[in-house]
This record gives structure tokens, sequence and C-alpha cells, in this order.
């Protein structure tokens, strides 16, 4: 499969607010689990505290609308949903202990 193929991330983050850092951190996250699976991972700046993450041109997380900004599990989870759902990854999908005996 040739990069043109492959899904694509961007990330626009906010460069007044100086989120490059965060943007690049969650570039390093994806590109480490999904490595040949994506075609690259774009980062571009913008302003008035904007931080959004598509997937082949979707928005898939939003600060404003998602509430902040996404972990590396929450982010993972969104880029696997929509570039191979059927993928099992590991313990990001898997529940702490401690989550289930919140819910008893």
């Amino acid at each position: 499969m040739t990069d043109t193929n492959r899904p694509k991330v961007t990330i626009t983050y906010c460069t007044q607010c100086q989120w490059l850092l965060r943007a690049a951190w969650m570039a390093q996250e994806l590109l480490s689990t999904f490595s040949t699976d994506l075609g690259g991972v774009t980062l571009v700046p913008g302003t008035g505290g904007v931080f959004r993450i598509y997937c082949d041109e979707r928005l898939i997380w939003d600060r404003q609308n998602d509430g902040g900004f996404p972990d590396a599990k929450a982010l993972k989870q969104r880029v696997r949903d929509r570039i191979d759902p059927g993928r099992d990854m590991g313990h990001i999908d898997r529940k702490h202990k401690k989550d289930d005996n919140e819910e008893s």
C-alpha cells in the first residue's frame, strides 16, 4: 500500500496557546502505535484556541466540542475506530480492575 492510500491524520493546534508540544506528542503517540498503518500525521498551526484532530478529513476530536484534550488512550481508540475498527488495541481496550470495582 502506498502512502497515498493510507489514512492521514491532521492535528490543528493554536499557536497563541502554545500547544505545539502537545500536538507533537500526540502525533508521536499515533505514529508509534499505528506506524505503517498511517500515511502520515500533519501538524497545522492555527489560532483562537483551536485544537482539532482529523483522520482522513473527518473530525475525530475538537477541544471545544469534546471538552478539552484527548488522552492518548481516547485518541488512539478514535483513530483505530476510523481506520481499523476490528483491531484489538490490547491493554488500551481493557478496563482496569479499579474501573470494574467503581461500577459495583
